[in-house]
């Protein structure tokens, strides 16, 4: 019957839109990348989110529906006013038809809201909140790679079963780390462990040794780190300053590739950590990711992968039902299964949060790894339906 409800829906928007003839705003395409440029995230997204999107339309073939694809972008700065007079800016003036990428929750909650009022769908690859697809949700937001509840489900269940039962929080301040620091506490203490303590930090912290200090004397088993970027690895290498290593295990809730390779191998090695997609997990992977590293001397992360297949469904979405508007292109994604070498029978729920399949992963020690590059071992697959919220627990007002 919701089937059945949806392709009614689709089907109306596209006959309300003009579909069929190929109804395009502006004569164009146009494609807002809105990320981390220069600050702490810069690594995850930034120029390689750029790219990332550059190669999905080279790869779409630079037109969609027989219109051009245009890609602009803009550095958000981590400020959420910054990104939403960027974004206003797009809409109102440039015509800009969808907004990707965003890589810090605060700034894609504003985003997200501005722009499905005004009618223009965001794709979020890169921030991590929750809240994006329950209480914050939006009629044309979509939630694309990961979220804070996807993270814990691997690592912290992996944690508590070899032992790690006491749990010490050090939390980035703001709605990302937030998120993260309440669903991983909830996927401890549903596997019966407890949360000791916590404490949280400014963004783009550079001396951790307070909260290590509070970290270590605690009497957790388990430190674990609700941050990332910078943060993350500034915390990695001063927890190692401190001995902390040698008597508590230290868990990454969000890594990247880029911060396995900021750190090093002898650092980093051992640690375990849950991601949407890795470089080496299977041949269409390793292609793309191979291109990739000729353009900018780096692997891709799961947020520059995810960008680069949320680019490409979305202009498929356009491909399909010839136009860019709004409405009909969410419906659409909400009726397809997408298939590529980010993900295998990926859906998009009403709430817009995309269910697919999550990785536990492991860092290799120096002597496992056999190339650049080569940093981490696929231990465990969470299937998309374990992973993600269940619509029945989702708080988003679109389902009411």
């Amino acid at each position: 019957m919701k089937k059945n409800m949806m392709s009614l829906a689709l089907a109306t928007a596209m006959a309300a839109s003009g579909a069929a003839q190929a109804n395009i705003s502006g004569d164009a395409v146009n494609i807002g990348v809105l990320t981390d440029m220069t600050g702490l995230y810069s690594a995850v997204g930034g120029a390689g989110a750029v790219t990332a999107t550059e190669m999905a339309v080279e790869d779409f073939g630079g037109e969609v529906a027989g219109k051009p694809i245009n890609v602009v972008s803009s550095d958000h700065q981590n400020r959420a006013d910054i990104a939403s007079s960027k974004a206003r800016e797009w809409i109102d003036n440039e015509g800009v038809d969808v907004i990707v990428e965003m890589l810090n929750s605060s700034v894609a909650i504003a985003v997200q809201k501005l722009a499905s009022s005004k009618g223009v769908v965001t794709i979020n690859t890169g921030a991590g909140t929750t809240a994006l697809t329950n209480e914050e949700c939006a009629p044309l937001g979509i939630h694309y790679v990961y979220d804070t509840h996807a993270l814990p489900v691997g690592t912290a269940t992996a944690i508590v079963e070899n032992g790690g039962e006491n749990w010490y929080f050090i939390t980035a301040d703001y709605a990302f780390g937030q998120s993260l620091e309440k669903n991983t506490s909830d996927v401890v203490k549903a596997n019966g462990g407890n949360v000791v303590g916590s404490v949280r930090h400014p963004l783009s912290t550079t001396d951790f040794s307070s909260y290590l200090i509070q970290a270590q004397t605690s009497g957790a088993d388990v430190v674990a780190l609700g941050n990332a970027g910078t943060d993350f690895t500034n915390a990695v290498r001063q927890a190692g300053e401190f001995g902390i290593t040698d008597t508590q295990t230290l868990a990454g809730m969000l890594v990247f590739i880029s911060d396995v390779h900021a750190l090093g191998l002898e650092t980093a090695q051992g640690l375990q950590y849950t991601s949407a997609w890795y470089w080496d997990q299977n041949d269409e992977a390793r292609a793309f990711a191979e291109r990739f590293l000729e353009r900018t001397g780096s692997m891709p992360s799961m947020v520059q992968a995810g960008l680069y297949s949320a680019v490409t469904n979305y202009l498929k979405a356009i491909e399909e039902t010839g136009t860019d508007e709004g409405k009909t292109v969410r419906a659409y994604f909400g009726e397809t299964t997408m298939n590529d070498m980010f993900h295998k029978n990926a859906t998009v729920q009403p709430n817009g949060r995309v269910i697919h399949d999550m990785y536990l992963l492991k860092v290799k020690t120096p002597g496992e790894s056999k190339q650049p590059w080569d940093y981490a071992t696929i231990e465990g697959t969470i299937p998309g339906d374990k992973a993600f919220i269940p619509l029945s627990k989702s708080t988003c007002s679109l389902l009411k």
